[in-house]
Order: C-alpha cells, then structure tokens, then sequence
C-alpha cells in the first residue's frame, strides 16, 4: 500500500510519484487505472516486460521511442516482425536492446492475434481472470 501525501499543488497522490516529475502525469492519467483497449493493454504489458531489471522512470522516458519503434503496440503489426525487424531495433538507442526482451514482445504480439481472433479482445480475455470485488462488511 502506497502513503499517500498531499503535493504542492493540494492533490493527493502516492508517495512513490514524487521521486521524480514524469512520475506524476503517470500517476494521475494511468497508473491504477483499468485498460479496456486491447492496444494500450498491449503496451501496458510490453513495458512492463522492458521493465524487469530496470527502473521504471527509464521505461517511462523511452516511451515514445518506445511506442515508434513498435509502431505504437499494433499487436498485429509487431507481430509480423521479421529477423531484420529485430537487428534494427538491437541497434535503436532510444529503446532498451534487450534481445530476450524484444523477441518476447514480437512473440507476445503473435499471442495476442491469437487470443483476438479466439476470444474476440485482449482485454476481455485478461479481464475475465480478474477476482471478484470482496464483499464489504457493514460496519458493527
């Protein structure tokens, strides 16, 4: 569980944003908010797997670069990538050159198709495993 703070603009946010500025759009625009759209979902979990072994203020400022360089999380584009595909962005600084983690989202990527063409979303899919709310006692 996050402490939340009161900011210097009177908002409450979780402490954890004020480590660093570009936290904070993160935190009021995305982080914890639910994700039904099965492209910004895609991404969601590519970055998250760039992330692993690295701070998340990195990811978050090569996002963009990020977002070019896999033509904006279009799963069935990425897809599609080919080996060339991979030594190209092997060679792109603005990105994490991770080749494991680069193949796992092309391969991911094919993963999705799937799943849209089985399922009919993304989002659907991954939505349907999440845990019902726990019932609220009344207060005694």
């Amino acid at each position: 569980m996050s402490t939340v703070m009161i900011a210097q603009d009177g908002q409450p946010r979780c402490q954890w944003c004020s480590a660093a500025p570009e936290f904070i759009r993160y935190h009021d625009e995305e982080w914890g908010f639910p994700v039904d759209d099965d492209v910004r979902l895609f991404e969601k979990l590519c970055l998250e797997s760039f992330q692993s072994g690295l701070s998340w203020r990195t990811i978050l400022a090569k996002r963009e670069n990020f977002r070019t360089a896999f033509h904006h999380f279009d799963f069935s584009k990425v897809a599609e990538f080919t080996d060339q595909d991979i030594e190209r962005l092997l060679q792109n600084a603005g990105i994490v050159r991770h080749r494991g983690k680069i193949e796992a989202v092309i391969n991911n990527a094919k993963r999705a198709r799937e799943l849209v063409q089985q399922e009919g979303s993304l989002a659907a899919y991954i939505w349907r495993y999440e845990p019902d709310p726990e019932p609220v006692s009344p207060p005694q």
